[in-house]
């Protein structure tokens, strides 16, 4: 949350962390006093020293690639530590121009002493579990399609395009049992070729055994009692399986920390950007600032109302949701496929109208997932 800053204390610390380093400067707003120090990524060092400087010091550091470790463990030792929003910091062009540790930290520091810095939502190690493990199921999907392109690629190199048709003379799908027959049935005149299709089809089945097995994992995660009835009722939305579901509850951790819908939907990225000024009011597009794993589970599960009726989602067996969650999906889902069609009957392109699908799809998830939470 952004605000003034607190009134119990005149010491700001900023920190600049890196994988083996962190340089930490403090500011005394009292008496304009600067001080300075160097780490190693050691939480108990960089406490000891903010005891010295002043016990009740708030310190902030960047979001970003070294996650949440940092501001866990030095929670843990007693100091008021908090995680700042890297992409609503604005830096003026003075200070980009003379970049380094230093003037990093000491620039978080005085962004924290007038209170211009937006805290990052910090969850819970059960919480940031589960969400590593839909991380970790999305690299595995990734993996698996950079190794079918990869055989599929090395195939075209050498002549060989799969074409088998049916009776009636549809092409036959690709990854099919039909596909593999004729994978496994390709004999190379070079021994060097057979020994490198036989790694990529190893590896196109590993990857493929690796996303089952994470499939798996993230489905037994998402009926712990903790998430359950927010996963269930988020699959009362169509587009929204047991995957994706929990992707978004893991995600959101608690859907009772956005204020609404709009909230939530800036943090997935996609609220319209905005150039007005005066009489002038122009909406442009996405602004893509925020949580990019979500806003692509979104996207995707926009697509089914191109082609889904308005009727509510039948039940999966064991799938038990929230009532009252349930009656608002149901709901949501003839209001976006109703907004779908008209959003084409305007002559708005495809992807386009499916964007502005997945915005709209991310208000009801909110609201949908909310319900579940609070019932």
């Amino acid at each position: 949350m952004e605000g003034a800053p607190m009134l119990d204390t005149t010491t700001f610390i900023g920190l600049d962390v890196h994988a083996r380093s962190i340089k930490a400067v403090s500011l005394d707003v009292m008496t304009g006093e600067v001080r300075a120090a160097t780490f190693g990524y050691d939480a108990g060092a960089v406490a000891e020293w903010v005891r010295s400087v002043d016990p009740g010091a708030r310190c902030v550091y960047e979001s970003g690639v070294t996650g949440f470790d940092l501001q866990k463990r030095l929670s843990g030792l007693g100091v008021d530590c908090v995680v700042g929003a890297v992409s609503k910091m604005i830096k003026p062009s003075a200070d980009r121009r003379r970049k380094n540790d230093r003037n990093d930290a000491e620039f978080l520091a005085r962004m924290l002493s007038v209170g211009n810095v937006v805290e990052v939502w910090v969850p819970d190690d059960e919480c940031e579990a589960a969400r590593d493990l839909t991380r970790a199921l999305e690299d595995a999907r990734d993996d698996l399609s950079r190794s079918k392109q990869r055989l599929s690629k090395f195939l075209l190199r050498h002549g060989l395009v799969f074409d088998e048709r049916t009776p009636t003379g549809r092409r036959k799908g690709n990854w099919t049992r039909a596909h593999w027959s004729w994978i496994e049935s390709i004999r190379f005149a070079e021994g060097a070729d057979n020994d490198v299709l036989a790694y990529y089809v190893d590896a196109v089945r590993r990857a493929a055994e690796e996303k089952a097995r994470l499939e798996g994992l993230v489905e037994a995660e998402a009926r712990k009692p903790r998430w359950r009835r927010r996963v269930d009722s988020l699959r009362c939305l169509k587009g929204v399986d047991t995957a994706s579901a929990a992707d978004l509850v893991f995600e959101a951790g608690e859907f009772s920390r956005f204020r609404n819908a709009r909230s939530f939907a800036a943090w997935v990225g996609l609220t319209p950007s905005e150039h007005s000024s005066g009489e002038s009011d122009r909406r442009g597009a996405i602004t893509k600032a925020g949580n990019k794993h979500l806003r692509k589970t979104l996207v995707e599960a926009a697509w089914h109302y191109l082609t889904c009726s308005g009727r509510p989602k039948d039940l999966a067996r064991g799938q038990a949701p929230d009532r009252g969650a349930r009656r608002h999906a149901a709901k949501g889902v003839r209001r976006l496929v109703e907004r779908r069609e008209a959003l084409l009957a305007r002559g708005v392109h495809g992807n386009k109208a499916n964007v502005a699908t997945a915005r709209e799809l991310a208000c009801w998830v909110w609201a949908v997932g909310l319900m579940a939470e609070e019932a």
